[in-house]
Order: C-alpha cells, then structure tokens, then sequence
C-alpha cells in the first residue's frame, strides 16, 4: 500500500445516507464500494472517489467501523425484504424500536445492546451469503470483535 492509499484505507461513510467502504487492494491502491439499496451487495463506485474521500460537494460523513456495521443493517432492514433468518432478525430489531417509539421513548441500554448484537449479526450473516456467492466487496469480518468465534459474531 502507498503512503497517500495508506492514510485512508479501510475508512467507512455515509454519502447521502448510503454506507460507503473504501479498501486496499493487493497492488497498494483503493476502492470504494457503495451498499445496494436494490440487493444489499456492494457494488464498486470508484467514480465516487474522490466525491466521497475528500467530501466534495454534498452529504458525506466519515464513521468508525461498529458504527458503520449498524447503519449497513439499519439500510438492509429499510429497503430488502424477503423471507428467512436473516429477515426474522430485521423483524425482531424493528419491533424493539416499535415497542419504544409507541411508548415515546428512547430505547433503554438492555434494548440499545440487543439492536446492536443483532445487527452485528445479521451483518456478518449477509455478507458471508454474499461472499458465498461470490460478491468481492463482501467482508464479514469487519463486525467481529475480540472474542468472537471464526464462523460468526
């Protein structure tokens, strides 16, 4: 990897609310990999680069890795659907916030670490499918933590 690739590899955003990773490749250089709204797969936009890099013109965040894993599941929950375990999991984190936000408040720090862990999850679920299909923008392991089992969050 090159000393300017270096500075921002790997590096996790939201550009217009679409989570957005940038990596290394082999050869020392970068690319960029824009979440699907349509299938939740990555798909390669290093035409975004340097839009989403330095922050030209528009809504582009810079966010830490656990807070990128929850808003790639928050964005999967929002715009698939479909049926399996994967979806029973959207399904029980959507219905802890329904829960809370019936009741006019914010959700507790029991109910936070549940929506998080499953998303955690439900990350590392889809983007080992992902992987098994072959996507090569697909990376489970980036929702791992110290302690975690090789196969699973």
């Amino acid at each position: 990897m090159t000393d300017s690739t270096a500075s921002f590899v790997p590096s996790y955003y939201l550009y217009y609310d679409s989570p957005v990773k940038v990596v290394g490749t082999p050869d020392g250089g970068a690319r960029l990999w824009r979440l699907s709204a349509d299938d939740g797969a990555w798909k390669e936009r290093n035409d975004l680069f340097v839009d989403v890099v330095l922050a030209v013109g528009g809504d582009v965040f810079t966010i830490d890795v656990s807070r990128f894993v929850q808003e790639v599941e928050w964005y999967r929950a929002r715009y698939l659907s479909g049926e399996g375990p994967i979806f029973a999991l959207y399904e029980t984190v959507d219905a802890i916030v329904a829960v809370a936000e019936g009741e006019r408040r914010r959700l507790t720090p029991a109910e936070q670490a549940m929506v998080h862990g499953i998303r955690r999850k439900t990350f590392v679920m889809f983007e080992e499918e992902l992987q098994r299909a072959g996507h090569p923008g697909a990376d489970p392991t980036l929702a791992r933590q110290p302690g975690d089992a090789q196969s699973g969050a």
